[in-house]
């Protein structure tokens, strides 16, 4: 059984869009978000290191030595630091992005991953490739990175970022059968993107949430 879930998180945002959501979607559980905003600072910046990995996995035991049954990474970019994570904490851990491109590697085709840092590139490339692999099918990863989105939304300048975000994912959509917003931060729009390039644009956080909750339900 799962009583207790941990988030880890990177960015301070994404913690209270994921408190409420879990609070209304699993109110039995107990589901508490721990935050480290240098590790995300530190791989922008310099980049991976067996550092990083070694407080990603310190991360991982810190929550299952807070009884946690269930391990939840919410940034895109610690990716390959999860895996080693995997391999030393004795709780499943599950990367944000499992469910997303296990959905996206589904069947055979163009997809277009846009991404806001340049710490997602990789990331995502090989997680879409590792999903693609074990499904059996054949896509074509074109990564994007958009030139200065993070930096504005960071500082507070949502418009803009969503504003470069958009350009991008229209010039991409022309060449993709569908898109994917590698990062949690750029949830918000996928709706209007689907609408205005009239192509599948899967997000994170929702398939996040439903595999959680999946989870939940096949271990009571």
């Amino acid at each position: 059984m799962i009583r207790s879930i941990a988030f880890i998180h990177t960015v301070a945002l994404l913690v209270e869009r994921f408190r409420p959501r879990f609070q209304a979607e699993l109110p039995q559980q107990r589901c508490f978000h721990m935050l480290d905003e240098s590790v995300l600072q530190d791989l922008l910046r310099d980049g991976p290191s067996p550092a990083i990995t070694r407080r990603v996995a310190s991360l991982a035991m810190l929550a299952a030595d807070s009884g946690a049954d269930l391990i939840v990474f919410t940034c895109s970019s610690t990716s390959p630091a999860v895996d080693a994570a995997r391999r030393l904490v004795p709780v499943p851990i599950v990367k944000i992005d499992d469910a997303m491109y296990a959905e996206a590697a589904r069947s055979d085709g163009r997809i277009g991953l846009l991404c806001t840092t340049r710490s997602t590139l990789e990331p995502s490339r090989s997680l879409l490739a590792e999903h693609a692999a074990a499904a059996g099918t054949r896509v074509e990863a074109e990564p994007v990175l958009v030139e200065g989105a993070f930096g504005a939304l960071s500082a507070g300048r949502r418009e803009e970022h969503d504003a470069l975000v958009t350009r991008s994912a229209l010039l991409l959509a022309q060449r993709s059968d569908r898109l994917v917003l590698a990062q949690a931060s750029l949830a918000h729009l996928a709706g209007p993107l689907a609408e205005r390039t009239g192509k599948p644009v899967l997000a994170s956080p929702e398939w996040m949430v439903r595999d959680v909750v999946a989870r939940v339900a096949a271990a009571a």
